[in-house]
């Protein structure tokens, strides 16, 4: 007998006949002898749904009250898929986040979990319920409402999974695991049946939308073992995301494209190249909660640079507002954006052990006339910024390049 938890996306229980279809898998599992514990999203649609009401009526909503309306919709569907279980014999108790006592800080919408009180559950549990969990929120310790930000279902399921020492966290999505790159856009993209915990921090961070980046943080740092299935299939082994690199492991030297079209990029050019420079630019950013991605400062000449970063897209306007104070104050000769640029990277631990990856993929997005803007590297990652207008083709250029559409010899 194993402790499960399973965590389903917003498409998962997007319908009332999803949330049964949800209850008959959870079913099966508990009646094999496990204790399982669900997270759920809110509905598909829901949260954007709540958003959008919120902005009609304060158009930059004030985050405390916006985190206190939109954890709503996850209230919904723990209260759905408990009436399903128990509609099908199977008892249940759904509890809201604050309910189970998650404890989190207080950066509303972007709160971070700081402890988890799993007393409750285990309770429950031992006397033979499922527990149905709200995922993306928590409370403060001033017993206010917080949400952990976009994606946040999967961190909490991980997050439950490490607090109960779960022997396994499932991620059911609308995929059937994680793939080489996404195959809407390259239709020959392959299942992975492994992945390490080092490429898939990297893919999520990268742009990956199958898990969200603070998940993989939290299951590589308490070692929870984590699966991604499919919730619209009955059988399958998903991808396994491992602690280890294995021998055998499918002897990739790339595992996957990832892109992100979230970015913008902003340039400021003609700076003082001087001592500190970097955190005059950047400071203001970061003081507003606005993280900056890619970084490139240019080779200083007649003592003047040019300083570039990335930002997500939907902090843009703010972002570059910020820097326009900023060139005012350092005598910056001019400020340049750009919001329509997309970020490709391949990812692969054998990049460590092999050379001439870069120039690889370099050659195959210049024979196809895409041009690069600013290039990042890590140990097993090469990103680059190209216009948004060829990012699909950059995906499949490269996921031919290294021809990922075929099982490693």
């Amino acid at each position: 007998m194993a402790l499960i938890v399973q965590k389903y996306g917003g498409t998962s229980v997007g319908s009332p006949e999803r949330i049964k279809n949800v209850a008959q898998r959870v079913a099966r599992w508990k009646a094999k002898g496990h204790k399982v514990v669900v997270v759920v999203s809110a509905m598909s649609g829901e949260t954007n749904r709540l958003i959008a009401l919120a902005r009609e009526v304060q158009p930059e909503p004030d985050a405390r009250e916006l985190d206190q309306m939109v954890s709503t919709g996850e209230q919904v569907t723990i209260g759905l898929v408990a009436m399903a279980l128990k509609q099908i014999g199977v008892d249940a108790r759904s509890y809201t986040g604050p309910q189970v006592k998650i404890l989190t800080d207080s950066a509303f919408t972007k709160a971070r979990i700081l402890s988890i009180d799993e007393h409750n559950m285990r309770a429950d549990l031992d006397a033979g319920r499922v527990v149905v969990v709200a995922g993306f929120q928590g409370m403060d310790a001033d017993g206010n409402v917080t949400t952990l930000g976009r994606g946040g279902s999967d961190t909490t399921g991980v997050a439950l999974a490490a607090a109960l020492k779960a022997d396994e966290c499932q991620i059911y999505t609308d995929v059937d695991g994680v793939y080489t790159t996404d195959p809407r856009i390259v239709p020959n993209a392959r299942r992975l049946k492994t992945v390490t915990f080092e490429e898939m921090l990297e893919m999520a961070s990268l742009g990956s939308k199958v898990l969200q980046i603070r998940s993989v943080e939290f299951a590589g740092k308490y070692k929870v073992k984590l699966r991604v299935l499919s919730s619209f299939q009955d059988e399958g082994d998903g991808t396994l995301i491992t602690f280890e690199e294995e021998e055998n492991m499918e002897q990739a030297i790339i595992s996957g494209i990832a892109f992100n079209r979230d970015e913008a990029k902003i340039t400021v050019q003609g700076v003082p190249d001087k001592p500190g420079i970097a955190y005059q630019i950047l400071g203001p950013v970061a003081d507003a909660n606005i993280d900056v991605d890619m970084i490139v400062q240019n080779a200083g000449v007649h003592g003047l640079t040019d300083f570039s970063f990335t930002v997500p897209r939907n902090d843009y306007a703010r972002a570059r507002k910020l820097i326009e104070e900023v060139q005012k104050h350092i005598g910056a000769k001019e400020l340049i954006g750009d919001d329509r640029i997309a970020k490709v990277s391949i990812v692969g631990v054998g990049m460590r052990s092999h050379c001439g990856i870069a120039s690889k993929a370099f050659r195959a997005l210049s024979e196809e006339g895409i041009n690069i803007q600013m290039i990042s590297t890590s140990e097993i990652k090469i990103s680059v910024v190209v216009d948004e207008k060829y990012l699909e083709l950059a995906v499949r250029v490269l996921h031919d390049a290294f021809d990922l559409a075929h099982e490693p010899a």
